[in-house]
């Protein structure tokens, strides 16, 4: 029989009470709040707390506290990925960031969904989807990414964004729901 983790992590229905999700959740909270609490010149203490969090971080990332998520170990970070302040990662299922991504302030990352019928919804099981971001992406202040979207490799999300659906390579795209707006050429700034 498989466990609420293996099921959780497979996108199936699961309980979010079981003891060992509580128990990867109570975990990845201490060491949010000891890293949103440390210091501007507590940079070691910083990095040695979210490496211990994510399942991967790769060189030169870097988070503005206060940063939250549910559990750390699915978040997988690329190299030189920058998060600015209040961001949120419901990593419930895989959140797989590529290298030089940036996030505006107050990003929210949901792989967490739960049943759309009524009766099912009040078993109190829920379900994930993981997100996917590409290399080289922006994404603006304010943007919601929703279960199972995938953005594209040097797209740029615009603020308050909400995003429904994948988003391909090159494009600006924007609003709620969020839509490709029009391609990228090399070399634009916005």
């Amino acid at each position: 029989m498989r466990t609420e983790k293996e099921k959780m992590l497979s996108g199936d229905l699961y309980d979010p009470l079981d003891p060992q999700l509580a128990k990867e959740r109570h975990r990845a909270r201490l060491l949010m709040k000891a890293f949103n609490d440390s210091r501007d010149d507590q940079g070691r203490e910083r990095k040695r707390l979210l490496l211990e969090l994510f399942g991967a971080m790769g060189k030169g990332s870097f988070l503005e506290p206060p940063f939250y998520c549910d559990y750390g170990s699915n978040i997988t970070l690329g190299e030189r990925v920058f998060f600015n302040f209040n961001c949120v990662i419901l990593d419930v299922a895989q959140v797989t960031i590529g290298n030089h991504v940036l996030f505006g302030p107050n990003v929210q990352v949901y792989t967490a969904t739960h049943p759309l019928d009524a009766e099912q919804r009040r078993s109190g099981l829920e379900a994930a989807r993981p997100i996917s971001i590409g290399d080289d992406v922006w994404i603006g202040g304010g943007a919601i990414l929703c279960p199972g979207v995938t953005i594209g490799a040097r797209s740029v999300i615009g603020a308050g964004s909400v995003v429904t659906k994948d988003i391909p390579e090159d494009v600006f795209a924007a609003g709620n729901p969020c839509r490709v707006i029009r391609a990228l050429e090399g070399g634009e700034s916005c």
